[in-house]
């Protein structure tokens, strides 16, 4: 008994955990109705060079993945009211 409740308090955990944001940034973002749309933001970083890969919320925040301009791999964060960039570490962006 005391295994099936200690399992699954341990599934319960990693779920929990798994669903988190990773904290390399947050955005103070507000309600969605306010937000520009992840096409928006992948045309604008495309109008610019970059090869997205993968665009995602996090935090609050999008997340991005792509080939910048230089051709480096970047993981980079965006407001999504602005989508200005948001500084890794940043917490609660106004944007």
């Amino acid at each position: 008994m005391k295994l099936t409740i200690l399992v699954a308090g341990a599934l319960a955990f990693a779920a929990a955990s798994s669903a988190r944001a990773t904290g390399f940034a947050t955005c103070d973002s507000g309600p969605r109705d306010g937000w520009q749309s992840q096409e928006k933001l992948s045309t604008l970083l495309k109008d610019k060079g970059w090869q997205i890969r993968r665009i995602k919320e996090d935090g609050g925040c999008y997340e991005v993945y792509a080939m910048n301009e230089k051709g480096e791999r970047v993981e980079a964060y965006f407001h999504p009211r602005t989508l200005a960039p948001v500084p890794r570490g940043a917490k609660d962006h106004k944007g």
